[in-house]
């Protein structure tokens, strides 16, 4: 996989998880649009968020690049405007995948053709990939929950045990 385009939601957990790094490894390029920006670093640094230092310091080093987007796609459903732009700069980039966790957003992005994953997807890959240990994953899996990401008691257990699967056949 070459190019996404991230959402707030996934850099704000994973740098919060201390593993945005996740993002360079399999991927060589990550794009957000502007209002994302705004959103994690901008007003994440107003707050004194961590994370949103931490952010800033991988678009300093050019693996997460901020781009503005041309025209915004009109999307059938109301989303978050930086969800809009995500999808926005996606179609522009020609990118499939989008990295993101909101339910309407996701479906959002199916309808525009795209490919939306999530947070979740993301360290997945990392198991299958070997970038992640199943202790790793767990500990970060703990680190976004207690960070308030919110994930059902369901997807969490099938998370685990879809790592735990990984994990045996590698």
């Amino acid at each position: 996989m070459d190019r996404i385009v991230s959402n707030a939601t996934p850099l704000i957990y994973l740098a919060k998880a201390n593993r945005l790094n996740l993002l360079q490894t399999p991927i060589k390029e990550t794009l957000i649009p502007e209002s994302v920006y705004q959103e994690v670093v901008i007003k994440g640094k107003h707050l004194g968020e961590k994370d949103a230092f931490l952010v800033d310091r991988a678009i300093t080093q050019g693996w997460i690049l901020v781009r503005s987007i041309k025209q915004t796609y009109n999307v059938e459903i109301e989303i978050h405007p930086g969800e809009a732009e995500v999808i926005s700069l996606a179609k522009e980039s020609g990118i499939e995948i989008v990295l993101m966790d909101d339910i309407k957003g996701r479906i959002a992005s199916e309808m525009a053709g795209l490919r939306p994953r999530g947070t979740l997807w993301l360290l997945l890959k990392a198991v299958k990939d070997h970038i992640l240990s199943f202790d790793q994953f767990l500990t970060t899996l703990e680190n976004i929950t207690r960070a308030g990401f919110y994930l059902k008691e369901e997807v969490y257990l099938k998370a685990v045990r879809e790592a735990g699967k990984l994990t045996e056949v590698s």
